[in-house]
C-alpha cells in the first residue's frame, strides 16, 4: 500500500526535530500518546506543523502509532551522517515523569561501555563498585579495549570525601589504568579532581554530575547529555590524553 503522504511527513518531521528529538518522538509514538501529548513534551515550536503533519499523514493513511515509530527508527538509522555531525541527548538518574522522554544514566553508561572498540577513558570524584559496572568493564577490557579511569583520592579530597579509597572500586578488575591528580600538582590545595565523564573511542560523551556509583546513575537525581559525533568526545579524550602526557595526571598504583 503506497504511504507517500506519511512517508513525506515523516522526513518533514525528522528534518525540523534533527534525529535526538525524531527518536524521542518515536518512543512517544510507541507509547500511543496522542498528538497534545507529544507536542507538550518535545516543547519544540518549530517542528510543531510538522510533526502535526505527521499525525494527520498517519490518521489519513491508517499507519498505526507503533508503525509509525519503527518507520521514524528506520528512517534515522538509515540517515547518511556526515563524520563531523553531532547528535546530542539527555539522560537522568532518579524519579522519572511521563511527560519528557529520558534516558536513564546507568542505562546510558553501560552503552558507551559497551560500545567502546579501542578506548574508554573514564573520570570520577568518588566511586563505589556497582556491578553492572564492573561487568561491563571486564568485558571491554576481554574484547580489547585501553580503559583508564581518573578518579579522586581521599588525601586530593581533603577530608570532603570518607571511607575507602575511590580506587578500590576498580582494583578488581585486572587491566584498568587508574590515575589521580596529586595534590602537588594542584595549583589550590582547595582544588578536587570532581570530572564526572567517560568517552569511548574519542566519538562517544557521557558527560553529567553522577560519579561512578549506584547512586549517581541510579539512585540520585541526576543529569547529564550523551553527545555522539562531533569535536567534543575527541577533544575531550584529547584533554584527558594531554593531562597525563604531561604528568599533570600521574598512574595511581593501588594493590589490596
Amino acid at each position: 500500500m503506497s504511504r507517500r503522504r506519511f512517508e513525506a511527513a515523516a522526513a518533514t518531521a525528522v528534518a525540523a526535530l534533527g534525529y535526538a528529538r525524531t527518536k524521542d518522538l518515536a518512543g512517544l509514538l510507541a507509547r500511543g500518546r496522542g498528538l497534545e501529548h507529544v507536542l507538550l513534551a518535545l516543547q519544540d515550536s518549530t517542528a510543531t506543523e510538522a510533526v502535526t503533519a505527521l499525525y494527520a499523514a498517519a490518521e489519513r493513511e491508517r499507519v498505526p502509532h507503533p508503525e509509525a515509530a519503527a518507520y521514524l527508527r528506520g528512517y534515522v538509522a538509515g540517515a547518511p551522517r556526515t563524520p563531523d555531525e553531532t547528535e546530542v541527548r539527555t539522560f537522568w538518574s532518579g524519579p522519572a515523569t511521563p511527560a519528557v522522554p529520558a534516558r536513564a544514566a546507568a542505562r546510558v553508561l553501560m552503552q558507551v561501555v559497551t560500545e567502546a572498540r579501542t578506548e574508554l577513558l573514564a573520570m570520577t570524584y568518588s566511586a563505589r563498585a556497582y556491578a553492572p559496572l564492573v561487568t561491563a568493564l571486564r568485558e571491554a577490557l576481554a574484547r580489547g579495549v585501553d580503559v583508564h579511569v581518573v578518579v579522586e583520592t581521599l588525601e586530593g579530597a581533603a577530608g570532603l570525601l570518607v571511607g575507602r579509597e575511590p580506587a578500590r572500586a576498580f582494583t578488581s578488575i585486572p587491566g584498568v589504568k587508574l590515575w589521580h591528580w596529586p595534590p602537588a600538582h594542584r595549583p589550590d590545595h582547595r582544588g578536587l579532581q570532581h570530572a564526572k565523564l567517560a568517552v569511548a573511542d574519542g566519538t562517544l560523551l557521557w558527560l553529567g554530575s553522577s560519579n561512578l556509583t549506584e547512586s549517581g546513575v541510579r539512585r540520585n537525581l541526576e543529569a547529564g547529555l550523551l553527545v555522539r559525533g562531533g569535536s567534543a568526545p575527541r577533544r575531550v579524550a584529547e584533554h584527558i590524553r594531554d593531562l597525563q602526557r604531561r604528568g599533570i595526571l600521574e598512574r595511581l598504583e593501588y594493590g589490596d
